[in-house]
C-alpha cells in the first residue's frame, strides 16, 4: 500500500497539462481510450491541479410551457421583456423561447418565481 499511497502523492503533483500527457501515454501504451476507467483514474490529479471553476454570472430564463394560466404567463413576460402582445404571446406559446438572456442569478430566479407563479413551467440555465 506505500507505494500505491507514493503513486497517489506523485500523480498530485502533476500540472494539467501533465496530466492530459499522462493520459495520451497510457492509452498509446494500453491501446485504450480515455473513457470511464481512465478518466477516472486521472480525475483526482487533475481535478486537484485544476483552478478553481469560475461561478456563472449571467444567466437565462427559458419557457418550458406557458401552463394552464397563458393569459398570466403573458402579462409576465411583458412585465418582464417590454414585449407587445403578439410578442409576448408568440414566446409564451413557444417552448424553450429565452424570456430574458445574459441576467445575474437575482433577476434570473426573480423572473422564474413570477413565471412559475402565473403558472409556467420555467429553467433558468
Amino acid at each position: 500500500m506505500a507505494d500505491l499511497e507514493k503513486l497517489v502523492e506523485s500523480l498530485g503533483k502533476l500540472s494539467v497539462l501533465e496530466a492530459a500527457e499522462l493520459v495520451k501515454l497510457l492509452e498509446e501504451k494500453w491501446g485504450v481510450s480515455a473513457a470511464a476507467p481512465v478518466a477516472m483514474a486521472a480525475a483526482g490529479p487533475v481535478a486537484a491541479a485544476a483552478e478553481p471553476v469560475e461561478e456563472k454570472t449571467e444567466f437565462d430564463v427559458v419557457i418550458k410551457d406557458a401552463g394552464p394560466k397563458k393569459i398570466e404567463t403573458i402579462k409576465v413576460i411583458r412585465q418582464l421583456t417590454n414585449l407587445g402582445l403578439v410578442e409576448a404571446k408568440t414566446m409564451a406559446e413557444t417552448a424553450g423561447a429565452k424570456v430574458l438572456t445574459g441576467v445575474g442569478k437575482d433577476a434570473a430566479n426573480d423572473a422564474k418565481g413570477k413565471l412559475e407563479a402565473a403558472g409556467a413551467v420555467v429553467e433558468v440555465l
